[in-house]
């Protein structure tokens, strides 16, 4: 039986590597997108390639949009297995500059967007008797604090405990919910359009940013789109069937707790 994705976010950068490679392991792939061009460009490249998709226009913040694309997932492709929640944002900026209209919409991509798709996927989950999984792309500054990114930090740390609350919830219905703590993620768009922030963060020139990042990491390099997708595709299968509530760091050794 083929099984279906849902990933929201998963029209560009990490969301759109993660699309293409669930498809290559064999699930029909629904890319949800705020912007539906990328998605569609995503979605037709899978189908170009042999695989099955669909694009999905969504603003995971709005609870409509969000039920209405799980509905649309189902009426077209049958059902959801797995769901992976991909969409976020950061800004970074000393805690006396941070602007509450900022702080809140970090926390709204970050952390109510994830808990509204959960929820609406877990519905469909429980109807329909699937054993399924849910996974929440996080990061290590949801184990340890981040200097001048304290609405993203915040956010990623509540969504821990989303995921652990999320999985005690679902676990007599099967569901498992796990959260990928990846580190730096030095050729997504996000940390790209960080760079002028974290170079007033760090005092050096842009040029230096990435560098010394990848000095922070014991495995010395960053952290790549490849290395995520590994984790995922095992949480995912039922090889990971006795996992769930996990905050699974794939940092390179950065953040071992």
């Amino acid at each position: 039986m083929l099984k279906v994705v849902l990933i929201v976010g998963g029209g560009r950068s990490l969301g759109e590597y993660l699309s293409k490679h669930m498809a290559k392991e064999g699930y029909e792939v629904a890319v949800a997108d705020l912007v539906y061009e990328n998605a569609q460009k995503v979605s037709d490249e899978i189908n170009a390639s042999g695989g099955k998709s669909i694009a999905v226009e969504v603003n995971a913040c709005k609870e409509d949009e969000v039920k209405a694309m799980v509905q649309q997932v189902v009426n077209e492709l049958g059902r959801v297995d797995l769901l992976i929640y991909n969409a976020g944002i950061a800004k970074s900026c000393k805690i006396t500059e941070f602007e509450l209209q900022a702080f809140n919409r970090i926390v709204d991509v970050n952390l109510n967007g994830y808990f509204l798709c959960a929820r609406e996927v877990a519905k469909v989950m429980i109807k329909r008797n699937i054993k399924g999984a849910i996974i929440g792309i996080n990061s290590k500054s949801g184990k340890v604090g981040s200097k001048f990114n304290s609405g993203y930090s915040a956010a990623k740390f509540a969504a821990v405990g989303l995921t652990q609350s999320l999985a005690l919830d679902l676990a007599d219905d099967n569901i498992r919910v796990n959260a990928m703590m990846l580190g730096n993620l030095l050729d997504s768009d996000l940390f790209e359009s960080l760079l002028p922030q974290y170079a007033v963060k760090l005092g050096i020139p842009e040029s230096q940013v990435k560098q010394t990042y990848i000095d922070k990491v014991p495995l010395k390099r960053g952290c790549t789109f490849e290395d995520v997708a590994n984790v995922v595709t095992f949480y995912a299968s039922e090889k990971a069937n006795y996992l769930t509530g996990q905050s699974v760091n794939i940092t390179g050794g950065q953040v071992m707790h």
